[in-house]
């Protein structure tokens, strides 16, 4: 197969098993965040082919849907592109991207595994996370776990364990700290710290919308 049929059938395996899917971590996500890796891309000297499946693969089966095992995913995208008969060194590499993206991974200090296409898809997947849709996301998951907006006596744990990180339930609000604020400054490439600009301060702005909202004053 050639480059472009292969990610031609990765598209159309990521729609049909993400069928259903969290709002935040569906098949438009994916979509978002393989736009936003091909314009890094371009900026970088990078696999494209690499860092197109690893976009395309890197939610196949997110950990926190899946009582939180981090081998589902990486499992099933080696598996899919087993079968597509993927040349080992790039599946090995995407797998690699699939199992390192993610915010909590940066808290776990025995992360190892660095590239530039790790880097690239990491950057695009931030980028997500941020900026309107960003807001929208982190509520639509909150109203699926059913937690609070906001409770001014809990405050944000800014000095989260990987494992405490992912046993939280902490108001949404919290999560603006905890992870999507600091999202600009952990930003791997120049192009992904040009993007990211723009959404951190519109996530500023409605902070301080909200607060004012929150409090009667607006």
């Amino acid at each position: 197969m050639t480059n472009t049929q292969i990610i031609e059938e990765t598209i159309t395996f990521v729609k049909e098993t993400l069928k259903g899917a969290e709002g935040g971590h569906d098949w438009f996500h994916i979509q978002r965040v393989f736009k936003n890796t091909l314009l890094i891309a371009k900026d970088e000297k990078v696999d494209v082919l690499v860092v197109s499946l690893g976009a395309l693969l890197h939610d196949i089966a997110d950990a926190k849907f899946n009582a939180g095992d981090e081998t589902v995913g990486p499992k099933m995208a080696a598996e899919f592109l087993t079968s597509l008969n993927i040349e080992k060194k790039v599946l090995d590499h995407v797998v690699k991207i699939i199992e390192n993206i993610s915010f909590k991974s940066t808290l776990d200090s025995k992360k190892s595994f660095t590239s530039k296409e790790l880097d690239v898809v990491q950057d695009a997947d931030r980028l997500d996370a941020i900026g309107a849709i960003g807001i929208a996301r982190a509520f639509n998951y909150g109203g699926f776990k059913n937690r609070e907006l906001y409770n001014p006596e809990i405050a944000p744990n800014l000095q989260m364990t990987k494992e405490e990180y992912k046993k939280s339930d902490a108001p949404t609000i919290n999560h603006f700290y905890e992870k999507l604020l600091l999202l600009k400054d952990k930003m791997n490439t120049k192009s992904g710290k040009k993007l990211a600009e723009k959404r951190h301060q519109f996530m500023l702005d409605y902070l301080e919308q909200f607060y004012k909202e929150w409090n009667g004053n607006a």
